[in-house]
């Protein structure tokens, strides 16, 4: 069984109510629930908890991290930071959703400003599978159609994606890369754009799908890790004259 930790920095929830009747549980609550329902091993996280809930414990144990970030990305401490790089580089899996785009674990593994336009007018967005051969959109269709979302418009100041799963249409014309996979270390990386706090999109079956999926591609491998540092040799050396 996968062991699954979501982190909400849970301030929307107890600052806006349309929020809290979206999410009652929060938004981390939300998607803890449809990923137990779906088979996984889930633990919550949030920020206001001591070390941000991401002791070295849970980290540990966390097989993927899923993100989700937004008002606070500054009050996250760089020591934690550092830790989840570092578990990530080691092989944990971490999916980083929507304005998780700008929280300082994913600017730190991608090297970049992660900088994008962004709209909020009710618009409806389609998310076209560009990738349909990729396990993470096993069993969706040719595209997702959301009714309302936020707009997230390219450039969007990220390092070109290992691959590119899905191209986000959006009624106001903008597009965006907004499923996008990245390897560092051992570790896998995906970023998924839907989600913004305001709207149902977590109880949409099919962003649902895709984030179980992504978390079953996200696992560490079963192996050995790498050693690094000096190393014997592995035949003889013979001594040159």
């Amino acid at each position: 069984m996968i062991n699954v930790t979501v982190w909400n920095e849970n301030r929307h929830e107890q600052k806006n109510p349309v929020v809290r009747e979206i999410y009652p549980e929060g938004i981390h609550g939300a998607i803890a629930s449809f990923l137990e329902e779906g088979g996984f091993r889930t633990h919550t996280a949030t920020l206001d908890e001591v070390e941000h809930g991401l002791t070295e414990e849970v980290l540990n144990q966390t097989d993927v991290l899923v993100w989700w970030g937004h008002l606070a990305h500054d009050e996250v401490k760089d020591d934690i930071v550092e830790k989840v790089k570092q578990r990530v580089l080691d092989g944990m899996g971490l999916i980083v959703l929507h304005s998780g785009h700008f929280s300082k674990i994913f600017k730190t593994l991608m090297g970049t400003s992660c900088d994008l336009k962004w709209r909020e007018a009710d618009e409806k967005e389609r998310l076209w599978v560009v990738e349909p051969s990729h396990p993470i959109v096993e069993g969706i269709g040719e595209f997702i159609e959301l009714e309302r979302e936020e707009m997230y418009g390219e450039h969007f100041d990220i390092p070109a994606p290992d691959e590119l799963i899905f191209t986000s249409w959006f009624e106001g014309g903008e597009i965006f890369r907004s499923g996008c996979t990245y390897k560092r270390g051992n570790g896998k990386v995906f970023y998924f754009r839907p989600g913004h706090e305001t709207y149902p999109t977590y109880h949409n079956k099919d962003i649902q799908r895709v984030i179980m999926n992504a978390i079953k591609w996200a696992k560490p491998a079963e192996r050995k890790r790498p050693v690094y540092g000096n190393a014997q040799p592995l035949e003889s050396i013979a001594v040159k004259n």
